[in-house]
């Protein structure tokens, strides 16, 4: 049995290992290593693939959601509501932009802010809604977009960990997560569905005005050439990570079965178990499972995590501490909040090694661990 990986990476690249090789050299040659042909390619090929307008590329996932939010044009102290159950680049460039994170709740089966949640957070000073699609299952989109058009706010969809997914709309409609809101934000990380091999991000978005924003702020603020029209940052995927991504694209949908396999299995064994809430999947969403993520009950999470690593198995724990409770956030107000849901879910939630590459004999063996450690 070959080493269990979180996110095996290597074993990825050696089924491309020739078109990316010949990609990379191609971009070598041609010396065009920041924009160029290639970022352009991307992308073109993106904006297809999601069936949006417009695709501005970026350094990173982070500025990503940074320049959505200067783009839009919030002020310091307008508040933007967001689901305290995430990773903190999601709420971290709210407080850096000196606006305010507002901290929701979530459903404890999507992992997603839930809409009455955001209804009730809402004040004269909310300006935006952040709603992530974690672990790769999206949130409650059209009856956010019903909330935020009736209190004219606007939406920035954090999409990192749910790119390729697909979101069902009542009345038959299909779009892809991270192009329903005003802005869709997302990251090339290494390690998520689609991943380049260093840092890399990207913006959607629909709006002609918004997309020349965004690129201008992307670009030191200009549209040309030594004309600075608007304060701006430097953040540009560059041509290597382009030309990568235009490899690994249209693979994506055969990356995501692979994903949604490997959970089906996982699912079918733990079945039936007390003590293990398998991940919920939601009728009006396809799960592009960027996480196996389960929910424990009666069972010493720390004491498993422990168990898997002296058997080589990893595991993790996404997320321990929740944005409300994290340090940086104790001047916004993070320890005024009570959030049961959010906290409940942070003591119990524990990830199974998911990716294109998980066999069957070391999902078996996972399992088995797993089994052996809950059940004893």
């Amino acid at each position: 049995m070959r080493p269990i990986e979180m996110v095996d990476l290597k074993q990825q690249y050696q089924k491309i290992k020739k078109e990316v090789d010949d990609a990379v050299l191609n971009v070598m040659e041609s010396a065009a290593f920041i924009g160029g042909p290639q970022v352009n390619i991307f992308a073109k090929n993106l904006s297809e693939y999601l069936g949006v307008k417009h695709v501005i590329p970026c350094a990173n996932g982070t500025d990503a959601l940074q320049i959505a939010m200067m783009a839009l044009g919030l002020q310091p102290g307008d508040e933007v509501i967001t689901p305290s159950f995430t990773y903190v680049a999601t709420t971290e460039v709210i407080a850096l932009l000196k606006l305010k994170p507002v901290f929701v709740e979530v459903d404890t089966k999507t992992f997603c802010a839930e809409p009455d949640a955001i209804k009730k957070a809402i004040t004269s000073k909310t300006k935006a809604i952040v709603p992530v699609h974690l672990y790769g299952h999206a949130a409650k989109m059209e009856e956010i977009m019903a909330i935020a058009e009736e209190h004219n706010l606007f939406v920035i969809e954090d999409n990192a960990q749910a790119i390729g997914g697909d979101y069902y709309f009542k009345n038959g409609t299909v779009k892809k997560t991270g192009v329903i809101g005003h802005i869709g934000c997302t990251s090339f990380f290494p390690s998520k569905n689609l991943g380049c091999y260093g840092d890399g991000g990207a913006m959607f978005t629909n709006d002609d005005e918004l997309a020349l924003k965004l690129k201008m702020i992307a670009n030191h603020g200009q549209s040309k050439r030594y004309y600075h029209d608007m304060v701006g940052c430097n953040s540009r995927l560059d041509g290597v990570q382009a030309a990568i991504l235009n490899i690994k694209l249209p693979l994506l949908d055969k990356y995501i079965d692979a994903r949604i396999k490997a959970a089906d299995f996982y699912d079918k064994a733990f079945a039936g178990n007390e003590k293990i809430t398998t991940p919920y999947r939601a009728g009006y969403c396809k799960h592009v499972f960027h996480q196996y993520t389960l929910i424990l009950e009666n069972t010493d999470r720390e004491g498993l995590v422990n168990y898997l690593a002296q058997n080589n198995i990893p595991s993790m724990l996404y997320y321990p501490v929740p944005a409300h409770k994290q340090k940086m956030f104790a001047s916004f107000g993070g320890g005024n909040y009570h959030l049961e849901k959010t906290d409940w879910l942070t003591q119990r939630v524990i990830s199974l090694p998911i990716h294109t590459e998980l066999d069957e004999e070391q999902q078996n063996f996972i399992i088995q661990k797993v089994l052996e450690f809950i059940n004893k």
